[in-house]
């Protein structure tokens, strides 16, 4: 606790000063433009990831990144409802990354026998384990990386039984996104579902429309 006790204390005599301006902004009301769905994982830091400051996301973490169908009463459910319907967010991102323990206990529910509330919840994330045993698109890649990328895509498609989603994705002021990020490297892949592959992010079309000159930059990065 040191650590994080000492850094509410910078906070509050370095940082909070120097952005005072935007804590008073942010004081009056919150306008995000995205809803940034991810795992829970210590090891993943939205804000870093992503460059963003206080405001710029909403964001829902829990253990794999899991969206559970619409109707369950959930606070997954609620926090997307909130995100749509309240802050109207443009854009609901669903993040998976490398080496999820979730995914990994969702490979092999036996070590889950003394977690039955971590396994209650993975049943949500079931379908992904199960598309994959009749999957050939991942026959080179890891469990782990292949079982994370099917539950993005799973977790996607459980967005759609949201109306509220639904229908804002129908009328097109709502944007879906997956992504995968490896610890590792720092790289992030984009699933595009027009091409039904993942791609490098810089490569991802929508990403090349909202920054045009991303992938020149990626090249010459």
């Amino acid at each position: 606790m040191k650590k994080i006790i000492q850094g509410i204390q910078k906070f509050q005599t370095d940082v909070f000063p120097n952005n005072r301006e935007l804590f008073q902004r942010l004081a009056a009301g919150q306008s995000p433009e995205a809803l940034f769905i991810c795992c829970s994982d210590s090891r993943i830091s939205v804000d870093l990831m992503t460059q963003t400051a206080p405001g710029d996301l909403f964001v829902c973490r829990n253990a794999g990144n899991i969206v559970p169908v619409y109707g369950l009463g959930d606070a997954v459910s609620g926090t997307i409802e909130y995100a749509v319907s309240v802050l109207k967010v443009n854009h609901i991102v669903v993040c998976g990354h490398s080496d999820c323990g979730a995914m990994k206990g969702l490979i092999k529910p036996e070590s889950l026998a003394s977690l039955p509330a971590v396994k209650e919840w993975l049943r949500h994330a079931e379908a992904a384990r199960c598309a994959l045993d009749d999957e050939t698109e991942y026959a080179g890649s890891s469990a782990v990386t292949a079982v994370t990328k099917m539950n993005i895509l799973l977790q996607l498609a459980h967005l759609a039984t949201h109306a509220k989603v639904f229908a804002r994705t129908r009328e097109g002021s709502l944007h879906l996104h997956g992504w995968y990020y490896q610890i590792k490297t720092g790289e992030v892949q984009a699933w595009d579902p027009v091409a039904n592959q993942w791609l490098p992010f810089e490569k991802s079309p929508f990403i090349s429309k909202i920054q045009p000159g991303i992938a020149g930059d990626a090249r010459h990065a």
